[in-house]
C-alpha cells in the first residue's frame, strides 16, 4: 500500500493514528538530527519529521533527501509542538513522526523554479509544463475546468441532452479556417481533415432523430494564434430539434446562470441584455462588447460633414462614416499621449485621429476653424461635452472606423481604468448579416457559414440585395470576449439552393464539398439550431486568468511549437514515402 491518506486531510482529531503517505519533498530541512519534510501532493502539504536516533536507515535517507523526491513514509500522527502550528493550513496542528522512509523516485534539480520566486522565460515552462503543472495554482486551475465540465454536462444530462461523439477524421469542408489535413496511407493522394466543429455532423444527428446533442468536442483551426486562439481547443458543442433562436437563448442562459452559482456561487441576473449587430457595430465598434464600462460610440457623421472641413467632407461623400469617443476628464492628456492613441488606430488602418479639447467652455483644436458656431454647439451637445474632456474622431469607411474606435474604446478602457472589474456583463448579439463582401473576389461570403438561415423576413431580398438580409444567427459575449454563438439552420433544401446561388456555388461543387450532407436533407429534416461555447475561454475567463493556455494542459506556443515535445517535427522519408508526399521544403543549414 502506497498511502492510506493524501497530504492534505489529517488534523488532530486523528492523533495517533499509524498512516501512509506518499508525495513529493516540496521543502527538506536539515535539522542535524532532525529532518523536516513538507509531502505534497495534489491535496495538499503534510509536515513529517525523521528523527535520526531512531536507526541508520532512517539517519541515511534523512540526510539524502532533496526537493521534488518522491517517496513513502510510515509514521504515527502526532501534534506539533506549541508555537509551530499553521492554523491557516488543514494539516497545520499535525506532523507525522515517520518510523520508516522510502524513496521511490529521485529527482535532479529542478530547470524551472516551483516557486515563482524568480520569472521563468515562457517557452521554458511549457518545455517542462509537466513540472510547471506541479504548482498548486496551475493545478486548481484543472480542478476549477473539470468542476465546470461537470457542471455543463450535469446541466445538459438533466434537460435530456445526449452526448455523442462525431468523427475527428473526416472530410474537408469550408469553415472559414484553414483546415489540418491528414494524408491517408491506404488511400493514396487523398486527406482526411481534422474537425474545425461538428458542425455537420451535430446537424446530421438532428436528422438521425436525436433531437437534443451535446459534446464536449475536440476542435483544430489553423489560424494565427493570439491570447484567446489555440490550434486545438474544445468545445462545448450543442444542437437541437424543433427549436427556434429563443429556445436556445433561454435555455442557456439557464446554463450560465447554474456554472456562475455552482463554481462562484454568484447570482447572475437574467435575461441577459440583448443587442443587434447593428446595434453594438454602432455603439462599440465590435460585436463582443465589453459592457463593465460607457464609453459608447457617438455618431458624428451629419453634424460634422457639413462645414469646411474637407476631410470629414470627402469621407462622407465616399459613403464612410464619423465616429467620436468622449473621454471625460482627459483633455490634460499630452502630446505624446495623444500620438500614442494616433498610433493605436492606425493599427487598424486608420488614417489618424481628430482631437477636441473643451477648455474654458470651448473646444480647442487645430480643426475648429473649420467649423461654424452652431455646428460647435450642436456638438457639444450630441457628445455631452463638459469642461476638461477630450473629443477623439475618426472618419473613414465604416469597415475601418468600427474596428478603429472599438479597439480604442477598449484599449482607453483599460489604459484608464474605466472597467468595472468585479461585473459579469453578458450581452446576446443577434440578427447578424447574413453575408459579408469577399474583397478578393467581389462577391458575397457567408459571416457564419452556408447552413445558417436567413430570416423569414428578408428571404424576398436573398437575391436582390443580399447585404440586406439578416440572419437567425447570436452569439453570447462576456466582458469583451466572444464566449460563443449559434444559429438557426436551413433545413430546407430548396433555400439551401438559393443561398448556394447567391454564395456562386454551383451545383457541381456543393455535391463535391458537401454532397453526403445535401442528401440527408432529401430524407425528411427537422427544423434545427444550435451553438457552441468555447470551454477553454470559457475557464479562462471564469478563472480571471489572462490566457487559455493557462486552462490547457499542453498548449503550444505563440508559433503553434510545443517546446515540450518538438512538435510540429520532421518527419522520415520513409513515413513520407509510405503516404505517396514529397517534400519540397529545404530546411536552412
Amino acid at each position: 500500500m502506497y498511502r492510506t491518506n493524501t497530504c492534505g486531510e489529517l488534523t488532530l482529531k486523528e492523533e495517533g493514528k499509524e498512516v501512509i503517505l506518499s508525495g513529493w519533498c516540496d521543502t527538506v530541512r536539515d535539522h542535524g538530527n532532525l529532518t523536516f519534510v513538507d509531502l505534497r501532493d495534489r491535496y495538499g502539504i503534510t509536515q513529517i519529521v525523521l528523527d535520526h536516533s531512531k536507526n541508520d536507515e532512517i539517519k541515511e535517507i534523512g540526510k539524502k533527501l532533496r526537493k521534488e523526491f518522491v517517496i513513502k513514509i510510515n509514521g504515527k500522527i502526532k501534534k506539533r509542538p506549541v508555537g509551530t502550528e499553521k492554523k491557516e493550513v488543514i494539516t497545520g496542528e499535525i506532523e507525522i513522526d515517520v518510523d520508516k522512509v522510502v524513496i521511490l523516485s529521485e529527482s535532479k534539480p529542478l530547470p524551472i523554479d516551483l516557486t515563482q520566486r524568480t520569472n521563468t522565460n515562457e517557452d521554458l515552462k511549457l518545455k517542462y509544463r509537466y513540472l510547471d503543472l506541479r504548482k498548486k495554482e496551475m493545478q486548481d486551475k484543472f480542478v476549477l475546468r473539470h468542476d465546470i465540465v461537470k457542471c455543463v454536462r450535469d446541466f445538459y444530462n438533466t434537460q435530456n441532452f445526449i452526448e455523442i461523439e462525431t468523427p475527428i477524421l473526416a472530410k474537408s469542408t469550408p469553415e472559414g479556417a484553414r483546415d489540418y489535413l491528414v494524408p491517408s496511407r491506404v488511400n493514396p493522394s487523398r486527406y482526411y481533415a481534422l474537425p474545425q466543429s461538428p458542425q455537420l455532423f451535430k446537424q446530421l444527428i438532428m436528422i438521425a432523430g436525436f433531437d437534443k446533442y451535446m459534446q464536449i468536442a475536440k476542435c483544430f483551426r489553423d489560424e494565427d494564434l493570439r491570447a484567446d486562439r489555440q490550434p486545438e481547443f474544445t468545445q462545448i458543442d450543442v444542437e437541437m430539434s424543433f427549436v427556434e433562436q429563443e429556445d436556445i437563448i433561454l435555455l442557456h442562459e439557464k446554463l450560465m446562470k447554474k456554472i456562475w452559482k455552482e463554481i462562484l456561487n454568484f447570482d447572475l441576473q437574467t435575461p441577459f441584455p440583448r443587442l443587434s449587430y447593428d446595434e453594438s457595430m454602432e455603439k462599440y465598434g465590435v460585436d463582443k462588447p465589453d459592457m463593465r464600462f460607457d464609453l459608447e460610440l457617438i455618431d458624428l457623421t451629419d453634424l460634422l460633414s457639413k462645414d469646411e472641413f474637407n476631410v470629414f467632407n470627402e469621407v462622407v461623400k465616399k459613403g464612410g462614416v464619423i465616429k467620436g469617443i468622449n473621454l471625460k476628464g482627459k483633455s490634460d492628456l499630452s502630446r505624446k499621449e495623444i500620438e500614442k492613441l494616433n498610433e493605436f488606430v492606425k493599427i487598424y488602418k486608420a488614417k489618424g485621429l481628430a482631437t477636441l479639447k473643451m477648455v474654458n467652455g470651448v473646444f480647442e483644436s487645430n480643426i475648429v476653424k473649420f467649423f461654424k458656431d452652431e455646428t460647435l454647439e450642436k456638438l457639444k451637445t450630441v457628445t455631452k461635452m463638459q469642461e476638461n474632456d477630450i473629443l477623439l474622431i475618426v472618419a473613414d469607411d465604416k469597415n475601418i472606423v468600427y474596428p478603429a474606435m472599438g479597439n480604442l474604446r477598449n484599449y482607453l478602457g483599460k489604459e484608464f481604468d474605466l472597467i468595472d472589474k468585479k461585473r459579469w456583463a453578458f450581452v446576446w448579439i443577434t440578427d447578424f448579416p447574413m453575408f459579408e463582401l469577399d474583397e478578393e473576389e467581389n462577391r458575397p461570403k457567408a459571416l457564419h457559414h452556408p447552413f445558417t438561415s436567413p430570416k423569414k423576413e428578408d428571404l424576398t431580398f436573398l437575391e436582390s440585395d443580399p447585404y440586406r438580409v439578416k440572419s437567425d444567427a447570436y452569439d453570447l459575449a462576456l466582458n469583451g470576449f466572444e464566449l460563443g454563438g449559434g444559429s438557426i439552420r436551413i433545413f430546407d433544401p430548396k433555400l439551401q439552393k438559393r443561398v448556394f446561388n447567391v454564395l456562386k456555388i454551383s451545383d457541381e461543387e456543393a455535391q463535391e464539398k458537401f454532397g453526403f450532407f445535401l442528401e440527408a436533407f432529401d430524407y425528411g429534416a427537422p427544423p434545427h439550431g444550435g451553438l457552441a461555447f468555447g470551454l477553454d475561454r470559457l475557464v479562462m475567463l471564469i478563472g480571471g486568468f489572462s490566457d487559455i493556455r493557462e486552462t490547457i494542459a499542453f498548449p503550444k506556443n505563440k508559433s503553434a511549437i510545443s517546446p515540450m515535445d518538438g512538435s510540429p517535427g520532421q518527419v522520415s522519408q520513409k513515413q513520407l514515402n509510405e503516404l505517396y508526399l514529397a517534400s519540397t521544403f529545404i530546411e536552412e543549414k
